[in-house]
């Protein structure tokens, strides 16, 4: 079977290869003696060329010789590009970009698609293009979070131009909490805010409670106890915040990382409001240490030691009395 598909696929090749020579230059013959002209002009035959490299790179593609169908839908990309059809030659790099992945070549995946993006931008095709970009984000997530964190940003503007805000700050999301994941809290801290402005303008007031805790936790992270009071306090300003469970337990966790108390730090940040969290800011939460390590509450069964020169209880002596048996 896969030997078939590879002779398809070569046959295919040979195909394409004709049409930018022979085929075209029949047709181009035949034009010319129609309109009786004694000079001949010719051009290869793009689309059609471009239809036999695509149906090649299936036929490399069912046989899995991923490399081969890589050079199929690349040659196919040059034939579209050259025909100025965009938007199909950023199809063809897409899908090179894909043979790529399934060599486990990610990086150079992520290129490829990320050129038929730009591709569909040209085109006016915006949807296509930040769909392209999601899936390279997606692609590389685990490879190069950092690329995956400018993907995702890049994916956001691109929504955002088209007013498609929903869609650009769950895209914000990710890349917050990759940033956040990579500790890289002053970029996340600055994503957050991105998000909670979109979030706002679209009028989901409850999402903003619970990015400001994000944002509370951040700062907490970076030692900047001014900014997440700061974010509290303009948050005051979001309806129905001010008078909120998320209010009050951020206003008790800033109370207790103010005064050092790291059990009252603890009691908020394993409550359920924080714990349910997505969790990488869950993680924050939990890993929240006040400055200098903090205080603890006393146990009330630590045993005090006797100062030097104290004289022993009655029940003391009498223990000592015996201490060396009766005889």
């Amino acid at each position: 079977m896969a030997a078939q598909k590879i002779n398809e696929g070569l046959e295919h090749l040979a195909k394409a290869e004709k049409y930018f020579l022979i085929d075209s230059l029949e047709k181009k013959v035949k034009r010319t003696n129609s309109l009786k002209t004694g000079f001949l002009k010719w051009k290869p035959d793009y689309d059609s060329a471009a239809s036999e490299y695509g149906k090649a790179a299936v036929a490399f593609k069912n046989a899995k010789q991923f490399e081969q169908a890589k050079d199929a839908c690349l040659r196919e990309a040059v034939a579209h590009e050259n025909n100025r059809a965009l938007f199909h030659a950023a199809k063809a790099y897409e899908q090179a970009g894909m043979m790529l992945k399934e060599m486990q070549k990610l990086p150079e995946a992520v290129q490829l698609i990320e050129k038929a993006s730009m591709m569909y931008l040209e085109n006016g095709t915006p949807d296509t293009a930040a769909m392209a970009l999601e899936r390279a984000g997606k692609l590389i997530e685990n490879v190069d979070p950092e690329k995956a964190v400018q993907l995702y940003q890049q994916t956001a503007n691109v929504f955002e131009n088209e007013e498609r805000l929903r869609q650009a700050v769950e895209l914000l999301g990710k890349a917050s909490r990759l940033l956040v994941r990579g500790r890289r809290f002053d970029e996340a801290a600055l994503s957050i805010q991105k998000e909670k402005n979109i979030y706002k303008e679209i009028e989901n007031y409850p999402t903003c409670y619970k990015k400001t805790i994000a944002q509370v936790l951040v700062h907490l992270h970076r030692n900047d106890y001014v900014a997440a009071e700061r974010c509290v306090r303009e948050s005051y300003s979001i309806p129905g915040f001010n008078g909120s469970e998320d209010c009050a337990a951020l206003e008790q966790l800033l109370e207790g990382y103010d005064q050092q108390d790291q059990d009252q730090v603890s009691d908020v940040c394993n409550s359920p409001l924080f714990k349910y969290m997505d969790n990488d800011y869950a993680k924050l939460g939990l890993s929240l240490v006040v400055p200098g390590g903090g205080i603890k509450k006393k146990s009330p069964a630590t045993p005090q030691a006797k100062p030097d020169g104290v004289t022993a209880t009655a029940a003391d002596e009498e223990e000592d009395e015996y201490s060396g048996g009766l005889c």
